[in-house]
């Protein structure tokens, strides 16, 4: 299959929206705007489509982004060295969201530039030759943009300018906010409707959008806007809008439809389905799997391609992928000896460019519920395994360490005992266990981590975990072929594909709304269930049960606990369940923030919290568990426009900006 290679160097027309972007292309050539003439020609459609996937970058692999979807959780809170742009949206007492610096307008600033080049598509790609799939895809794009806007925002403009959902290409300075449901009826749902007609079931290129993909969103957006009708917990919109809908439906009939398209996707995957395994769902040897339905592509063969630096990236407001960097603890303070007889500190896990390490930023802290509740079977659930970095392992050899002028063959940890290149250094345990010595001062791991008899790795327990040293996320590390013998980049860009969708999610999409209430029925095909929350959520929990490789031992590890981890189902499935089994298979890839909005769960499943150390999270030693609390109001379920560049670029009176900000944030 054919590859779309982009350069996703955004330029934009001039308008309050930020509107009308684009994206220089491969075998393109490269443009700072789309212009009316050239959206006119064959070939200025077809760059407006390939801008539309390029556009993903500047949002899925961005920090900033992953941290506003993920931070104030039960999943993330601050880190070590989070600073304003990650502690204001926390909402823990260490900072205020704020709509000028609060880096919430990631989402509106990658959006409209994309929404209004998806327009200049669909409005001139007929009559410049291009095909109904082609166009069918920017309608699939129109409709993500507008699906991510709503759920963050509320209402957001459906007219950039020139009249609604069509392309502007001059300078607006005024801009007038759709409500909730005109979002949804106007542009979210014909686009998506029109979309699964349309695309092919197979992408056009490698990582194109498909029957499958416009399937998975439209069921989310029906699941979403029913959520939005019931309003269980009656959190304000904004604009104010009744929550009716215009068509006449109830959000009953919102569920059902979720239902039924998620399980018609189940039923006819086209080429997408299940990986094996989980481990084989997000190891780097095996990305764009078929599980992967969209994501944003990289490449380790071009900085210019990737969108961001090969060997050295600041990770800044572009189109690099550094979220793994949010997520990964500061390893390279920890300390082994060079000597067996005294403690003689050398540096023995280094940054490389591995799928375990990569660079450490120490900005997302997971809380102790995710180990102690979450994730609370280790056992038979691989996915524990095959979410986090346990073992962080030795590399001196790699980093080209020498002692007297050699390299060694062992370096000595813990009681002194050796360790080989590719030996534990450190181990996250999975469960607290008795004996473990914190207070040594003998062996200094040089990050606080504790010491069991016989033991050569230093340990840290689940209730040790804290804001400076926690297990990272290896779903999202690095993974390179050009490292050689040494450790690679580990300071460049990731180069890997950031995912945004899985086959997967289609089960809870459909768990979910048969938990609402959707009239359920057997599900046909390879995935084949009676169709319940039950029967769906137990396909992707057998899965889960099976087992190929063992992260935290590296080694292999075929078992299959499948009958375990269905018995252990219970028999009543509550939308709580799913959002800990939604949490279990996608944790930390920036799903949680949306989900919890979602089922209006965030204050009940958020609002308080555990982790140890210290709340300034200098001391590494500091194990002490301390209890956190969280002030979230109903207004913050929807995040402040943009005040920089939104509200300070229009053409408004000060009332008129105060009227459309979002209430809470004036």
């Amino acid at each position: 299959m054919k590859h779309l290679n982009i350069k996703a160097s955004v330029g934009v027309i001039l308008t309050a929206l930020s509107i009308a972007g684009c994206s220089k292309i491969l075998d393109e050539n490269p443009r700072g705007t789309f212009t009316p003439e050239y959206f006119k020609t064959e070939s200025g459609v077809k760059a407006g489509i390939t801008s539309c996937y390029a556009h993903l970058r500047l949002m899925y692999g961005n920090g900033y982004f992953i941290n506003a979807n993920q931070i104030s959780t039960d999943e993330s809170t601050w880190g070590q060295n989070s600073d304003g742009n990650v502690k204001n949206l926390d909402f823990s007492g260490v900072g205020d969201i704020d709509a000028a610096t609060s880096n919430t307008g990631v989402l509106w600033g990658a959006a409209f530039p994309s929404i209004n080049t998806a327009n200049g598509v669909i409005e001139n790609g007929v009559a410049a030759g291009v095909a109904t799939p082609l166009i069918a895809e920017a309608r699939f794009f129109r409709a993500f943009d507008y699906f991510l806007l709503v759920q963050t925002f509320g209402g957001v403009p459906l007219d950039l300018g020139a009249g609604e959902l069509k392309f502007n290409s001059s300078t607006t300075r005024t801009s007038k906010r759709n409500t909730v449901p005109e979002v949804y009826t106007k542009a979210i749902f014909p686009d998506l409707l029109s979309a699964i007609t349309d695309l092919p079931d197979a992408g056009r290129v490698t990582g194109g959008v498909t029957k499958t993909a416009a399937r998975l969103f439209l069921a989310k957006a029906y699941l979403t806007y029913g959520w939005w009708l019931e309003n269980p917990n009656n959190i304000p919109t904004y604009p104010e809008a009744a929550r009716t809908d215009p068509g006449g439906h109830n959000a009953a009939w919102y569920y059902q439809q979720a239902y039924d398209i998620a399980t018609t996707a189940i039923a006819s995957p086209g080429s997408f389905g299940l990986q094996p395994t989980f481990y084989d769902v997000n190891v780097g040897t095996n990305d764009r799997n078929n599980e992967v339905i969209l994501y944003a592509d990289h490449t380790e063969k071009s900085s210019y391609y990737n969108g961001g630096d090969l060997s050295y990236s600041t990770g800044g407001f572009g189109t690099d992928n550094f979220a793994h960097w949010f997520e990964q603890f500061n390893y390279t303070n920890v300390r082994s000896s060079s000597s067996a007889t005294a403690w003689n500190a050398i540096s023995t896990v280094q940054r490389a460019a591995t799928q375990s390490l990569g660079r450490p930023w120490t900005m997302l802290a997971p809380p102790h519920g995710v180990f102690t509740n979450t994730f609370a079977d280790k056992t038979n659930d691989s996915r524990f395994d095959g979410t986090f970095v346990t073992v962080y392992r030795a590399n001196f050899v790699e980093a080209g360490l020498k002692v007297n002028g050699s390299t060694p063959q062992y370096v000595y940890n813990a009681n002194y005992l050796p360790v080989a290149n590719g030996g534990a250094i450190l181990t996250f345990l999975g469960q607290d266990a008795t004996g473990v010595n914190y207070d040594n001062t003998t062996y200094n791991s040089g990050i606080g981590a504790g010491v069991l008899p016989g033991r050569a790795d230093f340990v840290v327990e689940p209730k040790a975990f804290s804001r400076i040293c926690y297990p990272g996320n290896w779903k999202l590390g690095p993974y390179r072929t050009d490292n050689g013998t040494g450790l690679g980049q580990p300071n460049g860009s990731v180069t890997r594909p950031f995912p945004i969708a899985k086959f997967s999610e289609l089960f809870f999409i459909a768990a979910e709304a048969a938990v609402k209430g959707a009239a359920t029925k057997a599900v046909s095909g390879t995935y084949a269930n009676d169709g319940t929350a039950r029967g769906l959520i137990n396909v992707v929990r057998a899965r889960a049960g099976k087992w190929r490789w063992d992260n935290g031992g590296n080694v292999a590890k075929v078992q299959d606990n499948s009958a375990a981890m269905i018995a252990a189902t219970p028999a009543t499935i509550t939308i709580n369940y799913i959002l800990a089994e939604r949490s279990r298979e996608f944790f930390g890839e920036g799903y949680r923030w949306l989900d919890l909005v979602r089922t209006q769960k965030w204050v009940e499943l958020s609002s308080s919290f555990e982790i140890a150390g210290k709340t300034n999270a200098n001391d590494w030693k500091d194990h002490t568990i301390g209890t956190f609390t969280r002030t979230i109001v109903n207004t913050n379920y929807l995040r402040p426009i943009p005040r920089t560049s939104q509200l300070d670029a229009v053409e408004m009176t000060d009332a008129e900006k105060a009227a459309y900000q979002n209430p809470g944030y004036h």
